[in-house]
């Protein structure tokens, strides 16, 4: 599927589940879920094989001390308590040996039957529910990621009519300062910008339009998307449904005595296994990798000019040569946003009125003081004088 020039990993919003192959998180879920009831099988088993080491390991101790303790001379009530602990000992090593065969024999199969169940596979194509689901997100957004597709195109023939645009206002410029060009050549060179300025509307004209279809598509392309997230949130609420189940149901094996301090150590894994909560999960996911998360729509873009590269050793030798400074100031107005990259230089939102206290020079750059009384150099095409 053809998709819009990758934008850089920390631009959260272009990671949204609405752009085009995004909703491959999704599409990937049941091959977690899959391998997640896996991992749960190999967990529990691997419990099974420690419950039965430790029924062992509590039989041959009672074993062992039951033979010893016979031949001590203790009589009465003391040999009958010191022979308790090996009578109680064996009892709990049938229970935990019992745990041992329930959590292989009733909760091992009882999963891997469900996930049987649950994941039917198609051939070639992995399991059924991620095909579905993947061809039925890949129909609904073809349509969406062609009209962004042609929405980028639009955007970039715009930007570049905008540059040219500006190269021929520049020449334009340089043109009716030079009092040595002919009037002639003056008025080829004003055609040219005035046929710039004519395409660049042109082409916002076709970017905007393109814009509207996109913005007009939307509804229908979220419904349509919705509809299928929603159908995997089902299956996937039916999961997390079963799994809950099953750790119940594995803790209802584990949990064997009642004493105080190991009843605490349960009650707090029953209470965390009780909060599992299907409908808290499912809007998690939703907002994290769903329709919940955050994302760009599309806008126009306005075009800014591009700041000429500052040869600083040149300007400073200017500046020692000296520049001539205008008394009083001229007030200008910002174009457009500007963040300076080097001490000396002005910062300003678009909009901000200041003074220029000295002409452009032939970097293209001009001396200024903020309102706030703040002084430095600035890219003169940015600003523009105030009448």
């Amino acid at each position: 599927m053809a998709s819009l020039p990758r934008e850089p990993p920390e631009d959260a919003k272009k990671q949204s589940f609405w752009m085009p192959g995004n909703y491959v998180r999704t599409v990937h879920r049941t091959e977690q879920s899959h391998q997640a009831c896996n991992d749960i099988v190999a967990c529990f088993m691997e419990r099974a094989k420690v419950e039965k080491q430790y029924a062992q390991q509590l039989s041959q101790w009672s074993s062992k001390w039951k033979s010893i303790v016979d031949s001590r001379p203790l009589y009465g009530s003391l040999m009958r308590a010191w022979q308790c602990f090996f009578t109680s000992t064996e009892r709990l090593s049938a229970l935990h040996s019992s745990i041992s065969q329930s959590l292989i024999a009733e909760e091992g199969e009882r999963v891997k039957t469900w996930q049987k169940e649950t994941f039917p596979k198609k051939l070639f194509c992995g399991f059924k529910e991620s095909h579905d689901n993947n061809t039925s997100f890949s129909r609904a957004q073809k349509p969406w990621s062609k009209k962004l597709i042609k929405l980028e195109k639009a955007r970039v023939a715009y930007h570049k009519s905008c540059q040219r645009e500006q190269t021929a206002l520049d020449k334009e410029k340089q043109a009716n300062e030079n009092s040595e060009m002919s009037p002639e050549k003056k008025q080829k060179i004003t055609e040219a910008r005035e046929k710039a300025t004519e395409e660049k509307e042109k082409t916002r004209e076709r970017y905007e339009k393109v814009l509207e279809d996109v913005t007009s598509y939307t509804p229908r392309y979220m419904e349509e998307m919705e509809a299928i997230f929603e159908q995997s949130q089902e299956e996937e609420r039916k999961r997390i449904s079963f799994l809950k189940q099953a750790f119940l149901s594995i803790h209802r094996h584990l949990d064997i005595t009642n004493n105080e301090s190991v009843k605490a150590v349960y009650s707090e894994l029953h209470h965390t296994l009780m909060s599992i909560n299907d409908q808290d999960d499912l809007k998690w996911w939703k907002n994290s990798h769903g329709p919940g998360m955050p994302t760009d729509w599309p806008k126009i873009e306005e075009w800014v000019p591009p700041v000429k590269k500052l040869k600083r050793k040149k300007r400073d030798q200017k500046r020692k040569e000296g520049r001539p400074v205008m008394i009083g100031g001229v007030k200008v107005r910002a174009l457009y946003d500007y963040v300076g990259e080097e001490g000396d230089e002005l910062s300003f939102k678009a909009g901000e009125v200041f003074l220029k206290v000295e002409e452009e020079d032939d970097q293209g750059w001009c001396r200024g003081v903020l309102s706030g009384g703040k002084e430095g150099f600035y890219p003169a095409n940015y600003v523009e004088v105030v009448e």
